[in-house]
């Protein structure tokens, strides 16, 4: 067993208990076990962090953009240089495979260096006045301290594009990391205070979310919310930010469609659709989740399909060969259990899988659905699991309607090699993210967000940095 290390709050440069001196029980997913502890921010934690965040922003706005960039370089190599040991924390209190892990240290490692390349490139214009003695500017300025929420599914990842693109634009940061993954979010907080980032530029906070959010977005010295999570959550926090007028980017729920066509490459649209919709035990907000195939091939697909899912190997993610982890907590089974009980009851086939896995940790079976009826609640509510749910579509404007039913539109799916309907698919589809017989997408290079009950803003691109900063006119 590979050692777990306790977590305490950053605030100001320090790793500091919380002020009553509580702490939260952190828990190995695959076993069950306490591995260690967590401090518990009181609101004179929360205090002081607004305070170090409002100091620590009059010092980075100010501090140039190469220098900002060179100093997220060191970061971005720092990270690489503890990879391995943060990727083993990370296995251990969320649960996906080791491989998965070092994968996500190297994006996030990828995702700083991007960022650091990003800040001086933050341009103002000029534009031409009305009287030759007159000069109008556009100047680009950091918005101010910003909030952040990150979720557990990706701890490093999802807190590293927050914490990336507000460095990058001259804003300090409070981030509130997830409880249940939180030594590897430290870790990545500790890489930037070594590389250099003065303090109070970085603040980590833990403790009850609601508590901190009502806290935080409303204080004056808040100018910004960013938000990864659940749609309903992320609603609230909208409602919250816009009646105090808070700038916000909202990266909520989806319940992505994949749409395979009877002309598509199927052996490619197995491949990826198996590994998108499995990888971190279905716990990813784009993984495709209603698989819509056209039913001249049906069949044959839904077969395949089964039977790459069935060659995953279960287990902990410290285990050799293990491709799929334990889901994060207790209350995501029980919540896949439930989905999968009711799409049966409903008249939905299981082709495989379906089953709680022993009796210790959080292990479920990977799930494939067949004739699975819009009525289910996994058709309507994002199941965030390892659970695939398998269509049958004859017209390729009868799959559109159903791709674009709900109310999420984060990111989509489809397959074929007939150039109009690719086009007429990705046109049609209402989504941030559509991918094209292939899997690109989550490069930090290009935009990551989504519409409808999916959010607004992008953490990933260009437009990423924008979301931190305010366009001022001067006119002189």
């Amino acid at each position: 067993m590979s050692a777990y290390p306790d977590t305490q709050l950053f605030i100001d440069g320090k790793w500091t208990p919380g002020a009553a001196g509580r702490v939260i029980a952190v828990e190995n997913p695959s076993t069950g076990q306490t591995i260690g502890k967590l401090a518990y921010a009181e609101k004179a934690d929360l205090d002081r962090a607004l305070a170090a965040a409002a100091k620590g922003f009059q010092t980075w706005r100010k501090v140039s953009a190469y220098e900002r960039a060179k100093l997220m370089r060191a970061a971005a190599a720092l990270l690489r240089e503890r990879a391995e040991s943060i990727a083993r924390t990370l296995t251990l209190e969320q649960g996906k495979p080791i491989a998965q892990a070092r994968l996500e240290l190297a994006a996030s490692a990828d995702i700083i260096d991007w960022f650091a390349g990003e800040a001086p490139r933050i341009y103002g214009r000029l534009i031409a006045a009305r009287s030759g003695d007159v000069v109008q500017t556009v100047v680009a300025e950091p918005v101010g301290p910003v909030v952040a929420f990150a979720p557990w599914n990706f701890p490093v990842n999802q807190l590293v594009r927050k914490l990336s693109a507000a460095l990058a634009a001259g804003c300090s940061i409070i981030a509130k990391a997830a409880e249940e993954t939180p030594a590897a979010p430290a870790a990545l907080v500790q890489v930037f205070a070594d590389a250099g980032i003065p303090a109070g530029v970085v603040n980590l906070v833990f403790g009850d979310p609601a508590e901190i959010s009502a806290y935080l977005i409303p204080h004056p010295v808040i100018r910004k919310l960013t938000f990864t999570g659940s749609t309903v959550v992320g609603k609230e926090l909208a409602a919250l930010a816009g009646k105090h007028m808070k700038r916000a980017t909202m990266e909520l729920g989806g319940h992505a469609p994949a749409v395979v066509c009877e002309d598509a490459d199927l052996d490619l649209a197995c491949r990826v659709l198996v590994n998108n919709k499995f990888r971190n035990a279905g716990q990813v907000c784009i993984a495709p989740t209603r698989i819509l195939v056209q039913r001249p091939v049906y069949d044959q697909f839904v077969d395949r399909f089964a039977a790459a899912t069935q060659a995953l190997k279960i287990g902990d993610g410290l285990a050799d060969g293990t491709t799929l982890g334990p889901l994060a907590n207790s209350r995501r089974v029980r919540a896949i259990e439930s989905m999968v009980k009711d799409a049966v009851d409903k008249g939905a086939k299981v082709v495989t899988g379906g089953h709680r896995v022993g009796d210790v940790g959080n292990f479920f079976e990977p799930t494939v659905l067949k004739d699975v009826p819009q009525s289910a609640r996994a058709m309507n509510e994002e199941p965030f699991g390892p659970l695939a749910l398998m269509v049958p579509f004859d017209s390729v404007d009868e799959a559109i309607s159903e791709a674009n039913r709900l109310p999420y539109g984060l990111a989509a799916y489809a397959y074929s090699r007939n150039m109009q309907t690719v086009d007429k698919l990705g046109a049609a589809i209402e989504s941030g993210m559509v991918s094209m017989n292939n899997s690109a997408l989550a490069f930090v290079e290009t935009p990551f967000g989504g519409v409808k009950d999916s959010g607004y803003g992008s953490e990933g691109g260009a437009e990423a940095v924008e979301g931190y900063l305010v366009k001022k006119f001067v006119a002189r």
